[in-house]
């Protein structure tokens, strides 16, 4: 069908979009024609990601944002919208890991990590929603979890929580509006290495490799999708 992946008229915000996925996810919907608000706790490296899109001819805009604060994510949107235009894609992509034994996970540490990826994407989604509530308009919510929230893997206790939790949080809330309308770091520690050899395909997953997930799941090629968790994992949860 023409134009079902299309994202023309969308305006789309990401998380966490100055460096690793959140990066890639806004260059790959700014090259197929949608605004993109690029959002994280330090605007710098945002900067220069809107000066190379808007330099290639796309439309983008940095506002800070930090997810672990609701009154931060109101005014980043409100911001957001002012220069773009209403939002209609959410991408909640920002989160953070601590790699530790549970035993020697602290409470500050919890604390981050579960702030950063659950509390932060929820109320990121919720804030969203409300807004698309209010205007009667439809659009896409797009949580970005981890295989790690289906399954294990010893260090990363309340990383994997966060991101089960994460899953969990996308199908309440998909039921609810039903009717309304990977760090590069980490591949180099020993735990990388020994995860990367689980996976069928034998090697860690580029950042390109989700564009395909991505462009699906902003446009209205998933119109019909909700809830859904779309895995991409090169075969990790078939081991």
């Amino acid at each position: 069908m023409p134009g079902l992946f299309d994202v023309n008229k969308e305006v789309i915000l990401v998380t966490g979009a100055s460096q690793g996925l959140g990066r890639q996810f806004a260059r790959v919907l700014s090259s197929h024609g949608a605004a993109v608000v690029l959002a994280a706790r330090q605007t710098a490296k945002l900067k220069s990601l809107e000066q190379e899109i808007v330099g290639q001819g796309g439309r983008a805009v940095a506002v800070q944002m930090d997810v672990t604060d609701t009154a931060s994510i109101g005014k980043a949107m409100d911001l957001a919208e002012a220069a773009l235009g209403p939002l209609s894609v959410l991408i909640n992509n920002a989160g953070i890991a601590i790699e530790k034994l549970s035993v020697d996970q602290t409470e500050a540490d919890w604390d981050s990590v579960i702030n950063a990826n659950l509390k932060g994407a929820y109320f990121a989604a919720t804030e969203m929603a409300r807004r698309m509530i209010a205007r009667k308009q439809e659009g896409n919510i797009v949580n970005i979890a981890s295989v790690l929230g289906v399954g294990i893997m010893k260090f990363l206790a309340p990383y994997s929580v966060s991101k089960a939790g994460i899953i969990q949080a996308t199908k309440v809330m998909a039921l609810e509006l039903a009717a309304k309308g990977m760090n590069h770091e980490f591949w180099s520690t020993p735990s990388g290495e020994k995860l990367a050899k689980r996976i069928p395909q034998r090697r860690i997953g580029a950042e390109s490799d989700l564009d395909g997930a991505i462009m699906l799941l902003a446009s209205a090629a998933s119109r019909y999708m909700t809830g859904s968790v779309v895995t991409v994992d090169g075969g990790f949860l078939l081991t």
